[in-house]
């Protein structure tokens, strides 16, 4: 019996998948509309460079000022352009690493990153044993 309901599901799921394919064939687009029409959206942008604030120009238009914020989204100062030539910057990762671990990386050969990175380590109490909580960029 639960083999044939994983199998319905399954079914359900491929005729899901068959039917968002053929929509978007077709030139439609899932999600919900935009709450400023297309050729607003023009005018919003222009406007809000122009110096016209968020709230005023979303009670103008009669929309939320998060809908504004959508339409001239790449307008706004803490936008950050997706360069293709620019990496993204890594960010910090924190990684919670039983005792023995941290003893045996401890007692190997690493690259000096490595070391500054394990011997920076915080070290948290876990019954009778420990835990190394380290952060450092996933590249480490």
């Amino acid at each position: 019996m639960v083999q044939t309901l994983a199998a319905a599901g399954e079914l359900q799921r491929e005729l899901t998948y068959d039917g968002l394919r053929a929509a978007e064939a077709k030139g439609n687009k899932g999600g919900r509309r935009p709450a400023i029409a297309a050729g607003a959206t023009a005018a919003v942008r222009k406007a809000y460079l122009e110096g016209r604030s968020i709230a005023a120009l979303a009670r103008d238009h009669r929309v939320s000022r998060g809908a504004i914020r959508t339409a001239v989204a790449d307008l706004l100062p803490d936008h950050t352009a997706a360069e293709e030539d620019v990496p993204a910057p890594e960010l910090p990762v924190t990684l919670d690493m039983p005792g023995k671990v941290a003893d045996f990386l401890r007692a190997t050969d690493l690259d000096d990153v490595e070391r500054a990175a394990l011997d920076q380590g915080t070290t948290v109490r876990r019954g009778q044993g420990y835990t190394l909580r380290v952060t450092a960029v996933p590249a480490v």
